[in-house]
């Protein structure tokens, strides 16, 4: 296994290089950027106004216009940019580092990447690891109490519905199932908003924020009631979907288990229909539970929670990503990539050692990577 597990990690290295340059690259063939981003904010036609430039750019909106000699060039390489000054477009390339060649650029960001070193935001005044550490709260939250949620219900109601297949509690199950697997998740955020968080019929839940304005000044059991108090209707609305997607994987696994002819021989030999289900059927079904679990955290954890953080008003790490690529905010866009990236490969190799601790049959380091 250690063996396996070396090769794995050194994969992770030419992998996360192999993301990190695909992604670099539709950056420079992509419209507007920071450069463009401030230009449309001194000219006076960036509508969105959000963005706040940080550090030597925040002099930069006092700048004059007008070219001097040679500035012509340097100008029309920006849309909106004819009539400033040469110099105070210079400055900015200088400022987001637009002043070197792609390549340059690249590889240097990989050299500070490698140490953890990620900068400053380009339009927020503080440094890329603090910003994420300031939305991590939140993300972490909703990611982990889903997918904790969704897989304590989801496996036993699935193991439940595998044994009882095809009597009235499978059908009626299967039905409520399969509708909340149609209904969006951030449309039944909506209408939990106007059920119970003070629309047209109940306020009995807080729209918006991770914890109430006084959570310091209550007790520790106050604070844990106001925490999951204020998470219900978002975790609510994002396990609909999680929820239904693992009940139908877990059922179907175990029927798939259960009409194998080791289960046959099982029954044969006079155990117990618990002896069998728990005994022999349920390690191999819940392989193929354990394979999906990185994919759903990580769903759940970075990309799957946009809509509902925007919906009850929760500051994370997936309105982060959002708001950096609209902003063009190019510093945390790429570092929240690598980040995610990292912690997705990581969480993968975990899923495959958990693998070969539930089933020691299965055996990776035997394979070819």
């Amino acid at each position: 296994m250690g063996a396996y597990i070396l090769r794995r990690l050194l994969l992770i290295i030419p992998t996360l290089i192999g993301i990190m340059a695909i992604n670099f690259a539709v950056i420079q063939f992509a419209p507007g950027g920071p450069v463009e981003r401030v230009i449309a904010q001194v000219t006076g036609t960036d509508v969105s106004a959000t963005a706040r430039i940080s550090g030597s750019g925040s002099d930069f909106a006092g700048t004059g216009t007008g070219g001097g000699g040679g500035g012509e060039d340097i100008t029309s390489k920006y849309r909106g940019a004819q009539g400033l000054d040469p110099d105070f477009i210079k400055d900015l390339e200088k400022q987001f580092g637009f002043d070197k060649p792609p390549l340059e650029r690249f590889l240097g960001m990989l050299r500070s990447y490698a140490t953890f070193d990620f900068g400053n935001s380009y339009f927020r005044d503080i440094s890329v690891l603090q910003l994420v550490k300031e939305k991590m709260p939140v993300s972490i939250s909703l990611g982990l109490w889903m997918t904790l949620i969704s897989y304590l219900i989801s496996i036993p109601l699935g193991i439940r519905k595998a044994v009882s297949d095809g009597s009235k509690f499978d059908v009626w199950t299967s039905a409520v199932i399969i509708v909340g697997y149609a209904i969006p998740g951030f449309l039944f955020a909506v209408l939990l908003i106007v059920l119970f968080a003070g629309g047209s019929f109940f306020d009995l839940f807080p729209l918006r924020g991770l914890v109430s304005d006084n959570f310091a000044d209550l007790s520790w059991w106050e604070k844990i009631l106001d925490y999951f108090w204020h998470l219900a209707l978002p975790l609510t609305a994002m396990a609909l979907s999680a929820f239904a997607t693992t009940t139908l994987l877990t059922k179907n696994s175990f029927l798939d288990e259960i009409r194998k002819q080791y289960v046959v021989t099982a029954r044969a030999k006079g155990l117990t229909e618990h002896q069998v289900l728990y005994g022999h059927v349920f390690r191999n079904a819940m392989l193929i539970i354990i394979a999906g679990f990185p994919g759903a955290f990580i769903g759940a954890f970075f990309g799957g929670s946009l809509l509902i953080e925007t919906i009850f008003s929760l500051d994370g790490l997936g309105l982060l990503s959002f708001e950096s690529v609209i902003n063009r905010d190019y510093a945390v866009v790429f570092a929240t990539l690598y980040i995610f990236s990292l912690m997705g490969l990581l969480i993968s190799l975990v899923s495959d050692i958990t693998y070969m601790l539930i089933d020691p049959r299965i055996d990776f380091e035997s394979r070819e990577v």
